[in-house]
């Protein structure tokens, strides 16, 4: 259910959908602010938070500090804020990003060293435990969410592996839905920030089969989650109402309806992560900025 003008009223929702829920799981809400950073030095504090895909790796850093990576698929980068720079080694070479800015790196040895301070996140595959291991929401994903289909990569990028960087500073399109980009592993969608929310203008919605991972970087936000009813009432949940300020995470299971209320009237800002990326929004023309770099899934398989 989408306000008059969002340009997600515009989906395909013929797909079929998902099998009918029996189960639930909760989400998980990861409130940096709250905690002490999983990793710390002089010049780096980074927390990590997990879904049952995705690691959330949330850094502030100083310029010279360096994250070292070693991962069995690739990984995305993002540099949210004008003033943030870093340079990527990888297969490949060697790429500068600057804020704001995506990038996506390719598997194996990477090194990221900050040249401009400010805040870097990076966005993981569960099937890299070393960094899986640092998450302070671990024991959330004890049990798997029995409604989050099978995680599989989308295709690779024809040629060689290699590093490749986007610049996020894109003027908004009337009938485009925020900044996508896509990779074989993660999609971002980078909005830009926005007052409180007009509390008319609400969009409760839910998915099948896929996770949300909403990363506040600015104001406050209240989470809004509504599960249906199944025929075991055992299985049905309280509506969840949690208000999480930045820097933090909330993983959004399905098919929780939800939406999400802006707070702060100096600004707010919300970045949505998916991993895999979404076919949905991948199939509109236009939405997903990098889309010649990324081929789609092959239908049939």
């Amino acid at each position: 259910m989408y306000a008059k003008g969002d340009p997600r009223a515009s989906l395909n929702t013929a797909a079929a959908a998902a099998p009918a829920a029996t189960a639930y799981k909760g989400a998980s809400y990861a409130r940096f602010y709250e905690q002490e950073p999983q990793e710390q030095d002089a010049d780096l504090r980074t927390w990590y938070a997990r879904g049952q895909n995705l690691v959330i790796a949330y850094s502030e850093a100083a310029a010279s500090a360096v994250l070292p990576a070693a991962t069995v698929d690739e990984y995305a980068v993002l540099v949210p804020y004008a003033g943030t720079a870093i340079t990527i080694e990888a297969a490949g070479g060697t790429e500068t990003l600057k804020g704001p800015g995506v990038a996506f790196v390719p598997a194996g040895t990477s090194r990221i060293e900050v040249t401009a301070p400010g805040v870097v996140v990076r966005m993981i595959t569960t099937l890299n435990e070393d960094f899986v291991a640092l998450c302070s929401n671990t024991v959330d994903y004890h049990t798997p969410d029995p409604n989050v289909a099978p995680f599989r990569p989308w295709p690779a990028p024809a040629g060689p592996a290699r590093i490749r960087a986007y610049d996020a500073d894109v003027p908004d399109q009337e009938g485009r839905f925020g900044r996508l980009f896509r990779g074989q592993t993660v999609m971002i969608n980078f909005f830009k920030t926005t007052p409180p929310r007009d509390t008319a203008k609400m969009s409760p919605h839910h998915h099948d089969d896929f996770e949300q991972y909403s990363l506040c970087l600015k104001g406050s936000y209240i989470h809004y989650l509504r599960w249906p009813w199944t025929t075991d009432m055992t299985a049905w949940r309280p509506d969840d109402a949690e208000e999480c300020k930045a820097p933090s995470v909330a993983v959004i299971p399905p098919p929780a309806i939800h939406t999400s209320r802006s707070l702060d009237p100096d600004g707010n800002l919300l970045i949505d992560i998916f991993g895999p990326p979404r076919a949905d929004f991948s199939a509109k023309p236009g939405w997903v900025l990098n889309a010649a770099d990324y081929p789609l899934p092959d239908p049939a398989g």
